[in-house]
């Protein structure tokens, strides 16, 4: 990766933190939501495709998908992909469309989840952290080979670290608001 600068350092840090909500809404909560499927792979024709290229989704409760394929014929295969993948729902289909009901989670099943969630941020957080290390390390190679005076490699290290401590700030901000969706009953 190898951010040398700080706008560069900020951009991988903010790229850091995309991937962190984009992973979070992956993580099933007491709700229903599309994006869930978004890993879902369903063997088609002899080939693994994305579900959400096969078929629409709709959410027309809180609680239930529907998921309608575009070729009837791969109902079965988006059935088998739903009961493989580790998501734990139990698909019903009527010959047309796919209902995939969410029954409430269990107080276990929502602490195993928050704990996947404290996983992903912290993978996040050394991420960041790993950036503020490379721009640093690059500073104090300029500095060294006088491309830049002491005071402005302390000003730079300065920045970079404003820079980490906002970013590690949203980290657990977006955490603990997932926290609360998912304990949330």
């Amino acid at each position: 990766m190898g951010a040398k600068n700080l706008p560069e350092a900020i951009d991988h840090m903010n790229k850091a933190l995309a991937a962190l909500s984009h992973e979070f809404t992956t993580v099933r909560t007491g709700r229903a939501s599309g994006s869930l499927l978004e890993k879902i792979t369903v063997e088609y024709y002899g080939s693994p495709t994305p579900l959400l290229q096969i078929a629409s989704v709709s959410v027309p409760e809180p609680q239930m998908l529907v998921i309608s394929p575009y070729d009837k014929n791969a109902i079965g295969g988006i059935e088998k992909a739903i009961l493989a993948s580790d998501l734990g729902l139990n698909p019903a289909n009527d010959g047309q469309v796919i209902r995939l009901p969410f029954p409430p989670l269990t107080e276990e099943r929502r602490k195993d989840l928050v704990k996947l969630c404290k996983h992903y941020a912290e993978e996040s957080r050394v991420a960041v952290r790993n950036i503020r290390r490379d721009v640093n390390d690059h500073l104090k190679r300029q500095e060294k080979d006088a491309e830049m005076s002491q005071d402005d490699l302390r000003r730079m290290e300065a920045e970079v670290q404003k820079a980490t401590d906002s970013h590690i700030k949203d980290i657990d901000e977006l955490l603990k608001r997932k926290e609360q969706e998912i304990m949330e009953v």
